[in-house]
């Protein structure tokens, strides 16, 4: 999982290309999502959503996807869950400080936001904190949502 994630990573820009056609997607099929009940398609999107973003990016399923602003590296792999930026316990060699083994993620994220237009800009940006009670929800619907409801008149 770990080198799937690390390719992610590598292959951030064309990720984040076809990331934001999808989000486009999403909100054109909003008014049809609209229909049919975003609580209804909530437990097979999540799946798919968790089953697809597990093996590309390790995904926590948090609900509250950051992926294009921290290069394809979720922040939610770091062992302390930090989603604006590294601990400052990064080892010499660029490993965490918790899990010695592993990259600090935080160091992956500047690595992809190189690759990804604006994707500096983004990285720089402050996530809000945590909502614990989005957890295993989907944030494609949420993107859904969001977007495709600023859509309509």
């Amino acid at each position: 999982m770990y080198a799937i994630r690390r390719w992610s990573v590598r292959h951030s820009r064309g990720l984040n290309s076809f990331y934001r056609r999808f989000e486009m997607v999403l909100a054109t099929l909003h008014p049809l999502l609209s229909r049919i009940g975003y609580v209804r398609l909530e437990r097979p999107v999540a799946a798919l959503e968790e089953a697809i973003k597990g093996v590309l990016f390790d995904c926590r399923m948090c609900g509250q996807c950051v992926l294009s602003a921290t290069g394809m590296s979720c922040p939610m792999n770091c062992p302390k869950n930090l989603r604006n930026g590294p601990c400052g316990g990064v080892r010499a060699d660029g490993a965490c400080e918790v899990r010695p083994e592993m990259k600090c993620v935080w160091l992956e994220a500047v690595e992809g936001s190189t690759r990804i237009p604006g994707g500096d800009a983004a990285l720089k940006s402050v996530q809000p904190a945590l909502d614990r009670r989005l957890r295993g929800r989907s944030s494609w619907l949420r993107v859904a949502q969001e977007i495709g409801g600023q859509r309509e008149p």
